[in-house]
Formats: structure tokens, C-alpha cells, sequence
């Protein structure tokens, strides 16, 4: 099966699959009684084809807004020009002087002429009743007139569907359809034979199974709809930096207004449109919005900002004009919730299984239908009445149908697919819980089936409390930990050097000091800048008034790539200096001066070079991150429009920062070690301190090697086959964000995609025991005996156990520590294993062996000699079989293991369905007897029912102590 499986269902990655592949596999699916419900999860590629039209629209639209921008400018430069825009009264009324679409046709269409006719940034800033310094009043009246105009930043989202139109889906099942439609019949005919009531029982008896299944299976989805709307909304759940009231603070998207003045950085995604106030080498990537890969720079000169689109490269401040459904990414955002996420790779296997199994259930029941009906026909034949029937004839035949279209329902495992939705977004809603946000189902899947964990040092493996240690400055060596240590290497050092050092430190920052409301001077930032400026305010340093001794001309930020940050400073006596600051070994190479302990200025010679460079490995042998400082005096006649000298330079210092290695990191990096799980260290450090790290980590073992990207990249495809297994510290990236940034929920994550992998494997097992022993009973016994021991209404209740209920139960198993204590999967390996095959065929065998030795001999057993007692007895086989089911869930808990009540009675969703369960058989047993074709038990018949479901777990026990192959 697997293999076939493979061969059709293959072609489906984890994302983005193509959209050929995502309609093959939907067409293989040839059996589906539901499509409204098997496909609910899947994406909806009409609507993605929507979604990519709009992006082709916006791409367009933005193409020619720019050529005829650039054209209009010229038109209108250097002449005067007039405003024909009129401000509508309500917009007045409320303290403004533009409205919203006025700003959105600016922005959207990048219409430069109606900017300058506006008075450009200044004067949109103006008309919005808002300072680009200080950003806007947070009084509470202001706020709200604001929103009545301007709107919100919210996306219009799809209504939460009622509990109403799960229960309308459900109905629209295909074999329910035609049960109910067997009920009617059935009704008729029996009332006009029989009379009201006993008529209409066996009717009645399939319209209430009916309903009791379709609202079960209501309530199961509707449940799962509403956690997936929680991890939407948490999903959703990000901050920006914004100036309100003079002071920068961390605001929710959605609480943004136009005239909020945002600080956006590399990564960021713009969270609403607006104009460019200021920022250096801002390079923003729109091809979320248009498609368009190649990044657009954004300037004085092209001042517009998207929202939905991300920052390349570069920082700036943002006016926000427009938000949330008037923007392009509101509507594109709209179409794409609806487009849905893609079918992970185990959905799409799964319906391969649930569409395998289908078709051999429909052979088998068309198989029942003949065989069950072939005596009657045959009798009707010799007869010679085939034209004349009798309405106990007709109820006979429409009862082999009802119970054939059962069998349909009981084969085709509809809830298999959705099993995997289920418990999927149970683990997604309990990781939430463990400081994990999985943004794509497939993610937590894939980690399932995880070979490799590569995690980033900064943060994860660390505490990300960073503060500078140790510093060498003019050639000496000092430990700098706390402010009485920095105020004595202050005192030691020369005014100069200390000067140009704070300059440096407080000019060539992406980070900022600013003042809360308490007073209270707050450090905002990456933690090594947080790090930088709290040693340059502890050596006495002031960062407003360092600012405000020179003016900022040109930044080239950060990147990943240059490992160095720059900057050009106009001096207050005139001339220009620019300050590098970045990887030591990168920033000193670049340096042909240093300073030293006098302050003087000398070449900086091989042997310094030297001494330098072993400074900077020592203080990464300690696990400290290292960062060179250098300045360069600028010479006459540079131009801001040239990038900032890469040579040159004169050395300041090297100071080294400690991370500490966050608590149980050691022990968890073991776990997943022993789990078969590689962990690789992802850093853009000095490669000395991140072996040192690794090494305290535990990752960088004696047979490891650590390797640096360029290296890395220049190796051929046959070096790298050698060397991955090997690598421990290499780069990758991921969909689940850590929220807490720390290594041991990395492997919370792990074991919680193993659960996932594991509870579907046992929910399969589980399913895949009741399709073959009800279908093997019902068809061998249509064979043999002419008719079926378990009813349509039987059947149905079967069907529920096993697919919503059984769901429920073993979907939702929660993880253990065990499960870190075996290989991974692989995306490679089996699905349905040899293990779960061994325990399908005995305990299906077992079950089987239970039904027929009933069938035959029952009566013997039990006494049931009247000839009356036939309902008697396939009330027995038919509560057997329902126990052995409520035994066999639990037998289904543990695949390997004999110990299978270990943690039962914590899982309260598990002991819910089987408490219902139990207490729903009996009563249908009991007191339901004319509409579920039962008659009550003694309590002889009930123990021995419920001691034959039980006996089935030490024969499951054994049957775990036969030796297969794991695959």
C-alpha cells in the first residue's frame, strides 16, 4: 500500500506544491461521500488564483504609477501649483484636513504630484494633526475620532461559521442521504403494513442514528474550527515600535492609526501604508504584494511604504496614512485567508488511505447486497412474482440496501483525513501554550519526521542578556563588568580616546536611549547594541548630547553579509568622520592605524596586528562575541552618494560581549542527541566563539567540525556529501517561531510532532481493526447464513465510534518522554508499518474469530434455544463487538509497548469518549430496543460481552511480542 500510496500521492510537498500536484491527488480521490467535509482544510485554489491575479493587478498598477509619476514631476517642477481638493465637512469637523481615500489613492498609487501638492511629508503629517518627531496625542477622544475617520488596522476575516452550518455539512454526506431517503421508505411502508408506532421503528431507528451522527461529527468540527481560530488570532499577535507622545514604545499592529510615526528595521514587515520620514539605505522587498522579487529603494525621492511588504535591507521612521481594509494587503490578505493553507504531506496521504479503503468497502458492499438479496430474488424468481412484491418483501430488500450503503459508510474512513487536522491543531494549540507558534500545519508535522535541529545561538542557546566584559583599548586589557569597573578603565584612559570611543558607540548604533514617561532612560535595540550603549552610559557617557554634537549624513546598516555597520558624521568644526564597527577580524583588517595608551595615532604594524588578533581569540576562547571599533578621517571631496571606504581605518578598541548559555540547553541538546536528532548551531559570530559555545552547548563534539558560510559555499557537490553529516555549527531556517527563544522548546516542539505522527499512526491502526473485521463479519455472514448480524443503525453507531469518537480519543494523546527516546521517521519512512500491520491482522483476527464463533454458536452458548431468540443473539454479537472496539482503543494507546494504561486516567478527552461511549451502548442496548434492532441483556450476556472485548487486550499483548521488522 505504501508504495502505492507513494506513486500516486507523492508529488505533494510540504509547501508549496505546485498546483498540478494539489489537483491530481484531489482527482485520485475518487471515493468521497462527503467532499464539502474531507476537503474542508484544503486549499481553496480558485482562490489562490484570485490572489495571484490582484498581485499581477498591484504589480501592474505600481508599474505604471511610477512612470507616470516620474513624467508628472517633470511637468510640474518649477511651476506653481494649485490644490483642487476639497476637505469633506465631517473630515473638518473632526480636527483633520484629508481624508482616507484622499491619502490612499497617495500612497497606493504613488502619486508624487498630489504629495507635493499636499506639502509632501511635512504637510501630510500637518493635515493629519500629527509631529514626525513626537507622533501623535494618545488622548482618548483623539484616538477615537481618529478611528471614526480613518478606520482601523484590521483585516476583514472570514465570520466564525455557526455550530448550525457544521451540522448542514455534515448532512451532506452521500450515504447518509441515501440512508435517510432507505428511513423514509422504510417509514412508509412499515406504517402502512404495520401501523403507528411499530411501523416506524427500524425507520425511525436509522433517522436517529443519522442525527446522532451528524451532530457528533458537528460538534467535532465545529470544535476544531474554533482552534483554529485561536492560533489565527495568535498568529497575528505582533508589535512594532512607535512614537507616541514623544516616547518610543512597542504597540499591537491593530492599534495603529494614520499619523503614528512606526521604526521599522531589517525584517520587519510594514504593518500599514505610509510615507517615508527618514532612515538610511532602506531596500524594502513588495513580493508578497506584487510578485516582484527585485527589492525597491525607498528615499526622500520614492517615499512610499506598502504595508504587507518587508524590509530588506536599511531602517527608517514611517508616517502611517493608510490602514487596515484600504489598503492593497487588506484585500490581497482577505482573498488568501480564504485560499487556505496547502494539504500537509500525511492529509494527503491519509486520503489516499481513505480512498483505498473506500473502494474496497463499496466492492464489498455491492458483494453483501448481491448476496444477501440473491435468495429473495431467486425465490421470487421461481415463483415467477419478480413484478409482485409484498411490503414485507420490500422492507426485507431495502433493509439488505440500508445495510449494504452502511457498510459504505463504516469502510470509507472519512475522518481520517481530518484526523490529522485535529490533531494537529490540538498539538499547535498546546505548543502555543509551550512558547511555540507554528505558523503552518506541515511545520509541525515535518518536525515529526525531524532529522536535523538547526538552532541560532543568540537568544536560543543563550540568554540573550547581553553586557560587555572585557575590553581592550589602547593595546591594555580590562575587565569591564559593571559600572565601577567601566568608571575606573574611564579614569585610566585618555579624554581623547574616551571621546572618540562614546562618539563611535552612540553615532554607530541601530539601537537608541530614550526616556519612558517615569523618566527613566530605556535602551531600545538588538542585544548587542543594548550591550554597547549600557558600557558607553556606564563609562559616563550622555547619548543625547554625544547626538547632538554632530549630524548623521549617511548609514550603511548591519547586514549578515558585510558583518559591519558604518556610519558618516559631519563634524561641528566642519569635515566628516566615518565609524565601522562589526566582526573583529573583519573591522581590523580593515584597519592600517590604532591608537595607544597616550592617545597617539600609529601605523599599526604586523606585530600589533598580531597581538591584536590574539586578543581577539582569547576572548572568544572564553565564549565572548567580540566587536572591533574603528574611525577614519574622512578626506575633502567625498560624496554622501559613495559607499563608505572599506580600508583605511583606525583602530579603537575590541570589546568582548558574554551571553550566557541558558539553563538545561546542555541537557536538552543531549535529549535530542539521543532522540537521533543532529543539533547544528546557526551563528554569525567569530568562528572561535561559536565552537566555544557549541563545546558548552555539548553540539560540537571531538568528530565535529565547525565551518564558516563562505568556505562552506565554495565546497563541491561530493565535498559537501562528506562533510554535512559532520558539520555542527551550518544555516537554515524554519516555520515555527519560538516565543521564548529557548532551546529546550525546540525540543518541546519535537516531541510534539512526534506525538502528532504517532496519534495518527495508532487513530490508522485503530480504524483500520473496525473496517476489516465489520466488513469481513457482515460480508462472510451475508455469505453463509443469508443475512447480517449488525443492522444499518448498528453500523452507523460502529462508524461513529470509530471515526469522530476514535478521533478524538487517540488523536489527542499528549506526548511523552519516551517518544525522544526513538529514531526519527524520516520523510522517507513507512506510514502504516509492519508493527501496525502485525497489530491490525491479530487483533482483527481475534475480533473476527469472537463474531463468527457467536454466530455459530450462540445460541448453544447462551441458551437461546426459541427459535424467537435470533434478535437476542445479534444484540450479543453486536455489544461484543462495540466492547471489543472500547478495548482495542486502549489496546491501540501504546503500538510496541504492554503497558498501556500508563497516563489513561491524566488524558481526560480520552477517558470523556470512552466514559460516552460505554454509557451510549448501554443505553442503546437497554431501553432503545425497537429503533437499534437490540433487546436488553441479563447480566450473564452483558459480562460475558464486555469479558470478550477485555480478553482482547493480553491477546493484543502477545500479539506485541511477535518480532517484525519496524518498517
Amino acid at each position: 500500500m505504501e508504495s502505492y500510496l507513494e506513486e500516486r500521492f507523492g508529488g505533494v510537498q510540504a509547501k508549496n506544491s505546485s498546483e498540478e500536484a494539489l489537483r491530481r491527488w484531489r482527482r485520485l480521490c475518487s471515493v468521497v461521500k462527503n467532499p464539502k467535509r474531507r476537503f474542508r482544510f484544503t486549499a481553496n485554489l480558485e482562490k489562490r488564483g484570485e490572489a495571484e491575479a490582484i498581485k499581477h493587478a498591484n504589480h501592474e498598477k505600481l508599474r505604471v504609477a511610477v512612470l507616470v509619476s516620474k513624467a508628472a514631476l517633470q511637468f510640474i517642477q518649477g511651476l506653481s501649483l494649485r490644490s483642487e481638493y476639497v476637505v469633506p465637512e465631517e473630515v473638518k469637523a473632526a480636527g483633520f484636513q484629508i481624508c482616507a481615500d484622499e491619502l490612499g489613492s497617495i500612497v497606493e498609487g504613488h502619486d508624487s504630484k498630489k504629495l507635493i501638492i499636499h506639502g509632501g511629508v511635512d504637510g501630510i503629517a500637518e493635515k493629519l494633526s500629527t509631529s514626525k518627531t513626537d507622533g501623535l496625542s494618545t488622548d482618548e477622544d483623539s484616538i477615537k475620532r481618529r478611528q471614526d475617520i480613518y478606520g482601523v488596522n484590521k483585516f476583514t476575516e472570514s465570520e466564525v461559521r455557526s455550530f448550525w452550518v457544521f451540522v448542514w455539512e455534515a448532512l451532506q454526506d452521500t450515504t447518509l442521504i441515501i440512508l435517510a431517503v432507505c428511513a423514509f421508505v422504510s417509514l412508509v411502508v412499515g406504517i402502512a403494513m404495520e401501523g403507528w408506532p411499530k411501523g416506524a421503528h427500524d425507520g425511525l431507528g436509522i433517522v436517529a442514528s443519522i442525527l446522532l451522527v451528524v451532530f457528533v461529527t458537528a460538534a467535532s468540527d465545529y470544535r476544531q474550527s474554533l482552534q483554529f481560530k485561536d492560533l489565527d488570532k495568535e498568529k497575528k499577535k505582533i508589535q512594532v515600535q512607535v512614537t507616541r507622545n514623544g516616547f518610543r514604545q512597542r504597540l499591537s499592529i491593530y492599534d495603529l492609526l494614520p499619523g503614528d510615526v512606526v521604526h521599522l528595521a531589517i525584517g520587519d514587515q510594514v504593518p500599514a501604508d505610509g510615507l517615508f520620514i527618514s532612515g538610511f539605505s532602506l531596500l524594502i522587498n513588495e513580493s508578497s504584494l506584487t510578485g516582484e522579487s527585485e527589492p525597491v529603494a525607498v528615499n526622500a525621492d520614492n517615499p512610499f511604504l506598502l504595508s504587507g511588504t518587508k524590509v530588506q535591507d536599511g531602517s527608517c521612521k514611517m508616517l502611517v496614512t493608510t490602514v487596515g481594509m484600504r489598503t492593497q494587503w487588506g484585500k490581497l490578505m482577505a482573498t488568501l485567508s480564504e485560499g487556505g493553507d496547502d494539504e500537509t504531506p500525511l492529509q494527503v496521504k491519509l486520503n489516499g488511505v481513505a480512498t483505498i479503503i473506500g473502494q474496497i468497502g463499496l466492492f464489498f458492499a455491492v458483494i453483501t447486497f448481491i448476496v444477501l438479496s440473491q435468495g429473495l430474488f431467486s425465490k421470487k424468481y421461481h415463483e415467477g412474482l419478480l413484478l409482485s412484491w409484498s411490503g414485507d418483501e420490500a422492507l426485507e430488500l431495502l433493509e439488505h440496501f440500508a445495510i449494504a450503503v452502511t457498510i459504505v459508510v463504516v469502510a470509507v474512513p472519512e475522518g481520517l483525513p481530518l484526523a490529522v487536522t485535529l490533531s494537529l491543531a490540538f498539538a499547535m494549540k498546546k505548543m502555543m501554550n509551550d512558547k511555540a507558534l507554528v505558523r503552518h500545519l506541515a511545520a509541525c508535522e515535518t518536525m515529526g519526521s525531524a532529522t536535523t535541529i538547526c538552532s541560532d545561538k543568540t537568544g536560543t542557546l543563550t540568554t540573550n542578556h547581553m553586557a560587555v566584559v572585557k575590553a581592550c583599548i589602547c593595546g591594555n586589557i580590562k575587565e569591564v563588568n559593571g559600572p565601577q569597573n567601566a568608571s575606573k578603565l574611564c579614569s585610566e584612559l585618555p579624554e581623547i580616546v574616551v571621546k572618540t570611543l562614546l562618539e563611535s558607540i552612540f553615532n554607530n548604533t541601530g539601537g537608541e536611549v530614550v526616556f519612558n514617561q517615569d523618566g527613566k532612560y530605556q535602551i531600545l535595540g538588538t542585544p548587542t547594541e543594548t550591550a554597547l550603549l549600557e558600557f558607553a552610559l556606564a563609562l559616563g557617557g550622555d547619548f543625547k548630547s554625544k547626538r547632538d554634537e554632530t549630524k548623521i549624513v549617511k548609514v550603511e546598516p548591519f547586514n549578515s553579509t558585510k558583518k559591519r555597520m558604518s556610519v558618516i558624521l559631519e563634524l561641528p568644526g566642519g569635515g566628516r568622520r566615518a565609524h565601522c564597527k562589526g566582526a573583529s577580524e573583519i573591522v581590523l583588517a580593515a584597519c592600517d592605524k590604532f591608537i595607544d595608551d597616550t592617545g597617539s595615532v600609529h601605523p599599526l604594524d604586523k606585530t600589533t596586528a598580531d597581538k591584536l588578533n590574539g586578543i581577539i581569540d582569547s576572548f572568544a576562547g572564553e565564549a565572548l562575541r567580540t566587536l572591533c571599533l574603528a574611525y577614519r578621517e574622512m578626506e575633502e571631496g567625498f560624496s554622501i552618494l559613495d559607499h563608505i571606504p572599506s580600508q583605511g581605518y583606525t583602530c579603537i578598541g575590541v570589546v568582548g560581549i558574554k551571553d550566557p548559555v541558558r539553563p538545561g540547553v546542555r541537557e536538552s541538546v543531549a535529549t535530542c542527541q539521543a532522540a537521533g536528532i543532529m543539533v547544528r548551531m546557526v551563528t554569525g559570530d567569530n568562528i572561535n566563539t561559536a565552537k566555544a559555545i557549541a563545546r558548552e552547548c555539548g553540539i560540537l563534539t571531538e568528530e565535529g567540525i565547525a565551518i564558516e558560510g563562505p568556505e562552506f559555499r565554495e565546497k563541491s557537490l561530493d565535498e559537501l556529501l562528506k562533510l554535512v553529516p559532520k558539520i555542527q555549527v551550518a544555516k537554515e531556517s524554519a516555520d515555527i517561531i519560538i516565543l521564548d527563544d529557548n532551546f529546550s522548546t525546540i525540543v518541546t516542539v519535537a516531541k510534539w510532532g512526534r506525538s502528532v505522527y504517532i496519534n495518527i499512526q495508532k487513530f490508522v491502526q485503530f480504524q483500520l481493526t473496525v473496517n476489516v473485521v465489520a466488513l469481513l463479519v457482515n460480508f462472510s455472514s451475508a455469505c453463509f447464513t443469508g443475512n447480517a448480524p449488525l443492522t444499518a443503525v448498528q453500523l452507523l453507531w460502529v462508524n461513529m465510534i470509530m471515526d469522530t469518537l476514535g478521533a478524538l480519543a487517540l488523536a489527542t494523546e499528549p506526548p511523552n518522554n519516551d517518544l525522544m527516546k526513538r529514531e526519527p521517521v524520516g520523510r522517507t519512512g513507512k506510514f502504516i508499518t509492519n508493527v501496525m500491520w502485525r497489530n491490525i491482522l491479530g487483533m482483527s483476527f481475534y475480533q473476527f474469530f469472537v463474531m463468527w464463533y457467536l454466530q455459530t454458536q450462540g445460541k448453544n452458548f447462551f441458551g437461546l434455544e426459541r427459535s424467537d431468540t435470533d434478535v437476542a443473539l445479534n444484540t450479543i454479537i453486536f455489544n461484543s463487538f462495540v466492547f471489543c472496539q472500547v478495548f482495542n482503543e486502549i489496546s491501540s494507546r501504546e503500538m510496541e509497548k504492554i503497558n498501556v494504561l500508563k497516563g489513561m486516567t491524566r488524558n481526560y478527552v480520552f477517558m470523556a469518549v470512552l466514559t460516552s461511549t460505554v454509557i451510549f451502548q448501554f443505553i442503546m442496548v437497554q431501553f432503545l430496543g425497537e429503533f437499534a434492532n437490540t433487546t436488553p441483556l441479563n447480566l450473564h450476556q452483558w459480562l460475558a460481552s464486555v469479558l470478550l472485548g477485555l480478553v482482547g487486550m493480553p491477546i493484543a499483548a502477545v500479539v506485541k511480542l511477535i518480532p517484525v521488522g519496524s518498517s
